[in-house]
């Protein structure tokens, strides 16, 4: 049988998931962005689905989940949780840009544009009511 090395991503993620069945949603998300700078996008995707399965409303894990998919190579897949993101946050541009990038690396590039204006306009509403910049004082 092989030994893992220390800093190796399947350590990384046979470590988190073996250390304790109590783990939160936030440690599965750390874990998940761990994985992914360590260059294993796809251990990655599992960790932020684990992050996911324990907290289904988990913004960043979402995030990473649609980031890992689309660094695997797994666009259609990363397009559909890019959805899933929308869906859970409509209001949010950065979902919408999310599912603008892996729309347009999976290829589908007029829904890719449809999004980011969709990301265009809902910052503009944002910006629309925050109050206006005030001089400062002299």
């Amino acid at each position: 049988m092989s030994r893992l090395r220390p800093r190796s991503p399947a350590f990384i993620l046979k470590k988190a998931v073996t250390a304790t069945n109590a783990r939160t949603a936030d440690e599965y998300c750390q874990t998940g962005i761990d994985l992914l700078a360590a260059g294993s996008p796809a251990e990655a995707a599992e960790a932020f689905r684990a992050a996911i399965a324990g907290d289904s409303v988990h913004v960043e894990a979402h995030h990473g989940l649609v980031r890992a998919l689309r660094d695997a190579g797994r666009l259609e897949q990363s397009v559909g949780a890019a959805l899933a993101l929308t869906a859970l946050t409509p209001a949010d541009p950065l979902a919408h840009t999310a599912l603008s990038i892996s729309l347009q690396t999976a290829g589908h590039v007029p829904e890719a544009e449809a999004a980011a204006a969709r990301a265009r306009v809902l910052e503009w509403k944002i910006q629309l009511q925050s109050p206006p910049d005030q001089d400062p004082q002299p």
